[in-house]
């Protein structure tokens, strides 16, 4: 009987063994795509307001980046149709990555494709959120010949009925 007990011992020390190497290969595989090497990052425009229309960020070094979500009132759990214009930048492709400013929401990233004037556009969604009003940062990445370019955009969504923070309805 002990001989038994020893060997499903060092089965169960095994077992966690290659749970830990399978759990350590796939957080090295996952990493780079969950924490993209940004080479530039623009500065987030304050003024901007993605409810308004599309937003034009200038990028270091020369550069513009517009970006458009629609419907504009950005409702929650919906398809968003998004829309990606540059001008004096070069992309191989481009993708947009919505997270909580100061809410953990999971991974939410779109990969957007070029149509035939060099535009790229798809779709993406947000997850639903507890919160009468969420803050959200939409990361541009841009996948450039100088490497990765991140450009931020900031919104509010709100749930149905509540009026938009700073609003006078």
């Amino acid at each position: 009987m002990e001989a038994s007990g020893k060997n499903n011992s060092a089965l169960w020390v095994l077992l966690g063994a290659l749970l830990i190497a399978v759990s350590a290969v796939a957080l090295y595989k996952a990493w780079p795509v969950l924490f993209p090497k940004v080479a530039m990052k623009a500065s987030l425009d304050p003024a901007c307001d993605l409810r308004a229309g599309p937003c034009i960020t200038e990028v270091d070094g020369g550069g513009r980046v517009s970006f458009a979500i629609e419907p504009r009132e950005i409702p929650m759990v919906k398809p968003l149709q998004l829309q990606v214009s540059l001008q004096g930048l070069q992309a191989n492709s481009i993708e947009v990555d919505f997270a909580g400013v100061d809410m953990h929401m999971g991974f939410n990233r779109f990969k957007l494709t070029r149509d035939a004037s060099g535009e790229f556009s798809g779709k993406g969604m947000l997850p639903v959120c507890v919160r009468d009003a969420m803050e959200w940062e939409a990361q541009v990445l841009i996948d450039s010949g100088q490497g990765l370019i991140s450009v931020p955009y900031r919104f509010i969504t709100v749930r149905p009925g509540v009026p938009l923070p700073g609003s006078d309805s």
